[in-house]
């Protein structure tokens, strides 16, 4: 008799139960202060300075009084209230008080310079902004006016219109959270703009309920006694706000927080030392620069407990690695900023291996589908698809209605992204369908090549796109970042050529290398071959 999947148990097991009435504020916050003020929610660690310990009881104060302020200037049902902050308590507080106000949180990355900041905000037509000096400096310099801002606060002191945070704070007030629907909206994330410009992502409230099981499923039972987690991502990205911060503390686990504004792969390692980091987020481009860190400092004593990884897909490389140098196996997720978390590894449930992200979590049903909206053979490369409803869906894009119906066919969310099952049912990911090249005859997916030339030893990072080509169509052409001390040259790049064809086949290799300084990122760390591909 076969053993029991448990993956599969669970998933045949599982249903939704989703409350009548949700409040985030309250799941994330007010739930554990009322129970235990005291109760640490976050940990900040800025360089040079010790922990500072923020409680479950001070994140409800705070959002209490920052919430009276915003009503008393108007902010209230509906409103966006843009959240410019880098990691830290302040952050959170001012997610809690949106909430309580039924306004929605409309987080933006402190990396953005002036254009993309301004472009979010009006087209948000956020009516009020939580920012700190950085964020206020950047405001500065955005030459289009703001018709919307009407409130602007600042966590550094009063400057010019801003309102002095620490002011409101001690000035007191009170807003308890009131419980809508968990369908109403309560969270609009930004779109990274891998494929085009941003769009704001509208979810209902239930979007954090619906991360939670697949959240403890790559979090091995999250949580359990003794755990505190931990990511180097923006709060503002979809990964860091759903995929580990908001979800640990519904559970009650502190987060430790970093307002750093540069990710330092050496540093996150001794950050996870000193602090005792038990569960991590960690997207692959970071996981990809922590393994470049030599010596004993390139491996943890104290091994993390639960680690997931998200954002772009997993180098195999990287999978084999993580296990060694971080104590655990890496669980891989794979979704959007529109519906996210609906495909994982799982280790402990015996769902893990290299090169594929993994299955459905329980509670979504994920498919991929040809251009007619058939089911892919196994093997036969597809888009993913995700059956409507489900709770992580988006409602919409925001002022976009039209863009918003092209993303659904029958039922189903299209993503654009390219993959195929194989016989187990595991899911591979081959890349965005407007990334995918078309050699010879041949789709060939860029991730499989930028893995592969990353395990050469002087490449720090690849990306790979198409180039137009009047014979082939076209031909694949590499984009290589080099590690410290390897140079440039006509014979690396033919050696680079030759390494892939070796390993992989002669019709992915790159037939162009090119060698930059570095490459194009999104402040999510996604690559954006959209840019690679317009430079040619």
């Amino acid at each position: 008799m076969a053993a029991a999947d448990p993956h599969e148990s669970l998933r045949r097991r599982f249903r939704w139960r989703l409350p009548a009435r949700f409040s985030i504020a309250e799941a994330i916050c007010d739930r554990w202060a009322l129970r235990s003020p005291g109760r640490t929610a976050l940990l900040t660690k800025r360089p040079g300075e010790p922990l500072v310990a923020t409680s479950y009881g001070a994140l409800r104060d705070a959002s209490q009084a920052l919430a009276a302020a915003l009503a008393r200037r108007g902010v209230g049902r509906g409103d966006r209230v843009a959240i410019f902050l880098p990691q830290g308590a302040e952050a959170v507080a001012a997610h809690v008080a949106t909430s309580r106000l039924r306004a929605i949180a409309t987080p933006l990355a402190l990396a953005f310079g002036p254009d993309a900041l301004s472009f979010r905000l009006r087209d948000s037509g956020a009516r009020a902004l939580v920012t700190c000096a950085a964020g206020l400096a950047r405001l500065r310099q955005v030459d289009e006016p703001l018709p919307a801002l009407e409130t602007i606060v600042s966590t550094d002191g009063a400057e010019g219109d801003a309102l002095d945070y620490a002011a409101l704070l001690a000035a007191g007030g009170g807003v308890e959270p009131v419980a809508g629907s968990p369908d109403d909206p309560a969270l609009m994330i930004y779109t990274s703009g891998t494929t085009g410009p941003p769009k704001g992502a509208l979810h209902a409230a239930r979007v954090l309920l619906g991360h939670l099981p697949g959240f403890r499923m790559t979090h091995d039972g999250f949580p359990r006694p003794g755990d505190l987690a931990w990511t180097p991502a923006d709060w503002a990205w979809a990964g860091g706000l759903l995929n580990l911060l908001a979800p640990a503390l519904h559970h009650g686990v502190p987060v430790v927080a970093q307002p750093a504004a540069k990710f330092d792969p050496a540093g996150a390692f001794a950050l996870i030392e000193e602090t005792g980091v038990r569960n991590a987020f960690i997207p692959p481009t970071a996981l990809r620069m922590m393994a470049q860190v030599e010596g004993p400092g390139g491996r943890l004593r104290a091994p993390l407990r639960s680690l997931v990884s998200a954002g772009e897909r997993l180098s195999e490389a990287a999978f084999e690695w993580a296990p060694e140098a971080l104590g655990a196996p890496v669980n891989e997720v794979y979704g959007q900023t529109e519906c996210n978390y609906v495909l994982a590894s799982a280790a402990a449930l015996g769902v893990s291996k290299p090169g594929f992200t993994g299955k459905p979590v329980p509670g979504h049903r994920v498919a991929v589908l040809d251009q007619e909206g058939r089911a892919c053979a196994p093997g036969q490369a597809g888009e993913i698809c995700i059956r409507a409803p489900d709770p992580v869906m988006f409602l919409e894009y925001w002022r976009q209605p039209e863009a918003t119906a092209a993303r659904f066919r029958d039922g189903w969310l299209t993503t654009g992204d390219q993959a195929l099952v194989d016989e187990e049912g595991y899911f591979r990911f081959l890349g965005r369908d407007d990334d995918v090249i078309t050699s010879s005859g041949y789709r060939i997916g860029p991730s499989d090549i930028e893995d592969c030339l990353a395990r050469h030893p002087a490449v720090a990072l690849a990306a790979v796109v198409g180039k137009p080509d009047p014979l082939r169509t076209e031909i694949v052409k590499a984009f290589v970042q080099l590690r410290p001390g390897a140079s440039p040259s006509a014979e690396l790049a033919r050696e680079l050529s030759r390494f892939v064809r070796e390993r992989l086949s002669a019709h992915e290799y790159p037939r162009e290398v090119a060698f930059v300084e570095a490459l194009p990122l999104t402040t999510t760390g996604k690559l954006i071959r959209r840019a690679l591909r317009d430079a040619e």
